[in-house]
């Protein structure tokens, strides 16, 4: 294709929303008139299916629940008048208590104020809190915020360690929907413990985001704890950053929250327009589809050209696989579907895998994020009439090009700037693809029981961990591993056992090994108690 026909190709798929200063380009995926009408029938009943989701068609049928987190910036459109009330309530008691905290009417026990956020969740209740964080929180915030979301012992006495003289100053949000998640639920129980360590009294720093009646609400309410948050059922993890998952603690390191969803609701209403080449998040979903052949044959690669957008590509990722990653279709056929997705930053990545993106296996399509403002203020010249800002637009542009040059797809997504209306906006644009595409390829993107069954395997290795460690105790014997899963009647599980009893064993735990460490089948087990 010559410069001519790309130009025209360009400006004929470039998008373009003036309120938002937003572009999206997807004239370098290289699909043809052919495929975008043969696109037409799909997208029909996909705006139809997007339609009857807001409206508050039963969208998770294993749970049966809606999915609403679009009405979430825009109440209006709540199915009932108590949808929209608990709404507009949330985001009130949201903001009746960040002034309150900021005032100081609301203030630890043994400090003149709270200085820190400590936000214990996993998945979406951390991944959208951080990125935030990371892409809009201002340099010296009110609060600062650190995160709990593994349940790594190291990585939590890392954090407790930081924040040892400033725990009496530290607010504490847990963020669970049933307050049951293994992972939030064992923060909280040691951040809880290193408060009782310096004789803090936990109630007087927490907070809870979760389910009306769950686990964390009953135990939030019985403790007196500062505040509860409502996490609505009809909210999904990784679509609740603009609910009080994101917003409280956003608001808390002085974000403007309203901007966000101000930002979501132009977008939501951009993206409900009922023409391909009209709506961003249709133009979006189709060039993942024809990217991977509506199979996810290639892998998203997310390149953002902003350092504060460092975690996007996390964000996505989750919003992505856990949405889209579905073994089958609506049907009930097996399909195997997902989309990969991966990335760093620019030009970062310039250094890192671009040589194998140009040159390597042809097996992705990548996502440039670009930010037309270089930063606050005048930028000084680092050659002559050339910016660090025009290198590093330079390094987008010209990566694009290489990347066409050797046939390899990308789409290229433009803000005006990072700030809180155009990562509300980014929020919603693709929670709104991913919606799209799961209607394209028939799959429902809102339930995931893969993450049920990671789960229930995670439990069961907990329940064989106290199986086993009873046998030995009751045996008082070196064991073989043989011997032992027999004796526990598990000898199917003997390499999980294994890893059980090494992981114990390396933990000073009072389990004991004796043999070739090299040779697992010829050890022997013992338990000594400490």
């Amino acid at each position: 294709m010559d410069a001519t026909a790309l130009w025209q190709r360009y400006q004929d798929w470039l998008y373009y929303h003036s309120g938002l200063g937003f572009y999206l380009d997807v004239s370098r995926m290289s699909f043809d008139e052919n495929f975008f009408e043969g696109m037409k029938p799909k997208f029909h009943k996909a705006f139809q299916d997007m339609a009857a989701l807001e409206s508050g068609a039963i969208a998770n049928p294993d749970e049966n629940r809606m999915v609403g987190h679009y009405w979430l910036r825009n109440p209006d459109l709540a199915p009932s008048s108590e949808l929209k009330q608990e709404i507009v309530e949330t985001l009130t008691q949201i903001e009746t208590f960040v002034e309150k905290v900021n005032n100081r009417d609301i203030k630890p026990p043994f400090a003149p104020k709270f200085t820190d956020i400590i936000s214990i969740g996993i998945g979406g209740s951390a991944l959208g809190p951080e990125f935030v964080a990371e892409a809009i929180a201002p340099d010296f915030p009110p609060l600062a915020i650190h995160f709990i979301d593994n349940s790594d012992p190291s990585g939590i006495d890392r954090l407790l360690n930081k924040l040892k003289d400033r725990l009496a100053s530290t607010l504490v949000i847990t963020i669970s929907k049933s307050g049951g998640t293994p992972e939030p639920r064992n923060g909280m129980i040691e951040v809880q413990q290193a408060f009782a360590a310096q004789k803090l009294d936990f109630s007087k720093h927490a907070i809870a985001v979760t389910g009306h009646r769950s686990k964390l609400y009953q135990l939030a309410k019985s403790e007196n704890w500062l505040a509860i948050f409502p996490m609505a059922d009809w909210v999904g993890g990784r679509t609740s950053e603009l609910s009080a998952v994101g917003l409280l603690p956003a608001a808390l390191q002085g974000i403007d929250i309203r901007a966000m969803l101000a930002g979501a609701r132009e977008m939501d209403d951009a993206t409900r327009v009922t023409d391909i080449k009209t709506n961003p998040a249709a133009l979006l979903a189709m060039s993942w589809y024809f990217a991977g052949n509506g199979r996810g044959e290639k892998d998203m690669v997310v390149l953002p050209y902003k350092d504060s957008l460092l975690l996007f590509s996390r964000y996505l990722q989750q919003l992505v696989m856990e949405s889209l990653g579905k073994e089958k279709d609506l049907d009930g056929n097996i399909v195997h579907q997902g989309i990969a997705v991966y990335g760093n930053k620019g030009s970062t990545d310039q250094h890192a895998y671009v040589q194998q993106l140009r040159e390597g296996v042809p097996n992705f399509f990548a996502t440039f994020i670009e930010v037309l403002a270089d930063r606050q203020g005048v930028s000084p010249e680092i050659d002559p009439g050339i910016t660090s800002g025009d290198y590093l637009s330079g390094f987008l542009q010209g990566t694009r090009e290489a990347l066409w040059e050797n046939h390899r797809d990308s789409i290229t997504v433009t803000i005006p700037q990072v700030n809180a209306r155009t990562v509300g906006a980014l929020i919603a644009l693709y929670e709104r693809a991913v919606s799209f595409y799961g209607s394209l390829v028939n799959i429902n993107a809102y339930h995931q029981p893969g993450v049920e069954a990671g789960k229930k395997a995670a439990a069961g290795v907990l329940d064989l961990q106290l199986r086993i460690l009873a046998v030995l105790q009751e045996e008082g014997q070196p064991l073989s591993l043989t011997a032992l899963t027999q004796k526990a009647g598990v000898y199917d599980k003997i390499e999980i056992v294994y890893k059980i009893l090494r992981h114990l064993a390396a933990n000073d735990r009072g389990v004991v090994f004796q043999g070739n460490l090299a040779q697992p089948g010829s050890i022997t087990i013992s338990y000594q108690k400490g």
